[in-house]
């Protein structure tokens, strides 16, 4: 529908006005510039800017838009976002399906409450109690209900008008096809929903697709939006479609009498619905007392939005009373007594500036995209890993390009995709490094992977990176020693192998600018202290390629001394389970190097235990223990002992642990406030839910 040059162009005004709002000259450009994004996200399903972005040019329109006389019937302003392709049959909603108005923090709801006082005729300080639900990130729908009998489901559509997906919806065993609003007088009813993927649904969905040869989706909303649309009902089934439903938003007797009345308040009825069998947001939902009390739930979700099994954006806040929702009454695109709490941005777009090059411990040389600061999901993010060769070829990235950026969880950005349409010329190609940043080794790149590395042992970077993991958490664990001191010592030619962190000159240390007697000593403890560690940890430290914490584990348990593993030949260890060929060989190459097994006599001439201890050795299980063959999980809250503690009970009583629901698992321990991994397991009918005390129950 549009033009590469078009998109081009929406996209440098979106930016323009972004940084200098949009003035009354401007208005028309504003208007279609609106619109190009509109279809966008709602049509192609390609997001060119951010939520946030799009709200704050939507702003500067209905801005520039008060008091005028000669506003454009075709403005967003004046009608609800568009979703229609064109190609279905529509069906015309009940009532109409209107956006919400947004707000991003306390402020904004503080805002909001003052003009629902002011619209209800309400004196300052009265109280007025609030609704507040997820903001799920999927595609709405409106569900029809006749007689009890599910006869109608329809997508949001132009808020007017949807798409009519009756089979798709019968498809998704979360809707019911059948529901007793008789019982409360209601003869018909139209419900409003949105039909999300769970995350962990998402991955395995992919997974599949994978195995089929198929693309993979982008993101749990598309897939959901895209299967609402289907024309094949097993395709939304096969896609794991959930919906969730948030609001009754029409219901009335045989007599075409209004019913809602009668329910109350908003709450009310969605504690009907659940009761009906309806899938509603349960503890992701709270009736709260006042506007204060709706902003800590709010902020609360935002800061465990991650934990939560399904995509939200932002919460949403209603007034909860009819009678009042009434009185305050709607905007030709709004409901006044609604808006939506958003979330801070998790995608955004900016230019790519350069990339750098970073040598790892190994030798992986990571290339890291240099960004034109951009503010996303509440921190302002410059540098962004592009992982590997194959990552930039395979999104043909560019310096000079217009990236979309996107924070996984919420913690580390990525690149998604350059913006094609964006290209002006002027763009260069990423031509990845032939030779070490830091000591101009050639790199080379082994069969079956994707990092070019570095080789020579003697590089400079890689061994300070390998100084900077031997005392981090994961390794020695050796407290308050953080890459700051490593760097400093490095320059300083202090230490030069992992030999030296355990012979430091602490008398010198004493002397350097921020340091005195105290810190002194309470680093020589850590270091003393790390000297003592168990062997699984030593050779988890010493930076073996694909010598993880659990190959660690299983190495340790079977020796009484590190350098027995001198002698080892390959087949001894294959020999021991999950040590695979790789690792078997990295470990023959380390322990055949006569500096490696110099460096670990050294060390242990310094102090650094290379004994098997009590923790390395083998755990041992009697076959009457009450957990053998069992695998295990525990989610949730528990009361009585960490999470860590629980599984090492479970270890201990013959327990495997695993990290997810699957068909694989035989228990799930749940603890309070247990969330989507309880559910799953219910789902799966085939795993044995225990709570915490029946777990300490079974294990004494």
């Amino acid at each position: 529908m549009y033009s590469p040059s078009e998109r081009k162009q929406y996209f440098n005004l979106s930016k323009q006005w972004l940084k200098t709002p949009a003035e009354r000259a401007d208005y028309d450009s504003l208007v279609e510039t609106l619109q190009f994004h509109e279809w966008a996200y709602y049509v192609a399903s390609e997001a060119i800017i951010g939520d946030q972005e799009y709200d704050m040019l939507y702003k500067q329109l209905e801005s520039i838009e008060t008091g005028m006389e000669d506003i454009r019937p075709d403005s967003p302003t004046q009608r609800v976002s568009n979703d229609l392709k064109g190609d279905s049959k529509t069906v015309e909603h009940l009532i109409p399906m209107l956006s919400l108005g947004n707000s991003y923090n306390a402020e904004d709801l503080q805002d909001f409450h003052r003009q629902v006082l002011k619209n209800a005729f309400l004196d300052e300080g009265s109280a007025v109690q609030y609704s507040v639900e997820p903001k799920f990130d999927g595609g709405s729908v409106a569900l029809v209900y006749e007689n009890d009998f599910l006869i109608r489901a329809a997508t949001r559509g132009n808020g007017q008008r949807g798409e009519e997906m009756t089979a798709n919806a019968k498809a998704m065993s979360s809707i019911p096809l059948k529901a007793l609003f008789s019982k409360y007088g209601i003869y018909k009813a139209e419900l409003r929903g949105e039909s999300i993927i769970a995350k962990s649904d998402f991955e395995s969905i992919n997974a599949i697709r994978l195995e089929r040869e198929e693309d993979v989706f982008a993101n749990p909303r598309n897939a959901a939006t895209g299967g609402l649309r289907t024309k094949d009902a097993n395709e939304t089934k096969f896609r794991r479609i959930q919906t969730f439903v948030f609001q009754l938003g029409y219901a009335v007797d045989r007599d075409g009498n209004n019913m809602l009345p009668s329910l109350g308040a908003h709450f009310k009825t969605i504690e009907l619905l659940t009761s009906l069998g309806f899938k509603t947001p349960g503890e992701a939902s709270k009736l709260c007392k006042d506007i204060d009390e709706a902003a800590r739930f709010c902020a609360n979700w935002e800061a465990k939005r991650d934990d939560y099994g399904y995509e939200i954006d932002g919460m949403v806040v209603k007034v909860d009373s009819f009678e009042l929702q009434e009185k305050i009454g709607f905007t030709q695109h709004h409901p006044k007594w609604a808006i939506a709490y958003k979330f801070k941005a998790k995608q955004a777009t900016t230019k790519l500036l350069g990339v750098e090059y970073q040598v790892g411990k190994i030798g992986s040389i990571t290339p890291v995209a240099k960004l034109d600061p951009v503010a996303l999901a509440g921190v302002t993010v410059s540098n962004v890993s592009l992982h590997n060769a194959d990552f930039i070829s395979e999104r043909d990235l560019r310096i000079g390009d217009t990236v979309v950026v996107e924070r996984a969880g919420d913690v580390i950005p990525y690149i998604v995709k350059a913006l094609d349409e964006m290209r002006d010329g002027s763009e260069q190609p990423i031509t990845f490094l032939k030779q070490c940043p830091s000591c101009k080794t050639q790199l080379e790149r082994e069969e079956g992977e994707a990092a070019w590395r570095c080789v020579n042992v003697k590089c400079e970077a890689q061994i300070l990176q390998k100084l900077i993991f031997h005392v981090s958490k994961d390794a020695m664990d050796i407290d308050g020693f953080g890459k700051s001191y490593v760097e400093k010592f490095y320059e300083l030619g202090w230490i030069t192998d992992l030999a030296d962190v355990y012979n430091l000159p602490y008398d010198q240390i004493a002397e350097l600018e921020g340091f005195g007697e105290k810190s002194v000593a309470k680093l020589r403890t850590a270091i003393n202290k790390a000297k003592q560690n168990p062997i699984q940890r030593l050779l988890h430290s010493l930076t073996i390629h694909h010598l993880g914490k659990k190959a660690g584990k299983l190495l340790a348990e079977e020796v009484e001394h590190v350098l027995e593993f001198k002698s080892w030949t390959l087949e001894d260890f294959e020999g021991i389970k999950d040590i695979g060929p790789v690792l078997a060989r990295n470990m023959v190459a380390f322990f055949s190097n006569p500096d490696n097994v110099t460096l670990l006599e050294k060390m242990e001439s310094l102090g650094v235990n290379l004994h098997q201890t009590e923790e390395d050795k083998p755990l041992q299980v009697s076959a009457d223990a009450p957990l053998v063959g069992k695998t295990i999980l525990f989610t949730g809250t528990l009361q009585t002992m960490g999470r860590k503690e629980a599984q090492e009970k479970a270890e201990k009583a013959g327990a495997k642990n695993i990290s997810a629901v699957s068909s694989k698992l035989n228990i799930l321990v749940a603890g309070e406030k247990a969330g989507s991994k309880l559910k799953k397991a219910e789902a799966l009918g085939t795993v044995e839910i225990m709570t915490e005390q029946e777990f300490v129950d079974l294990i004494a």
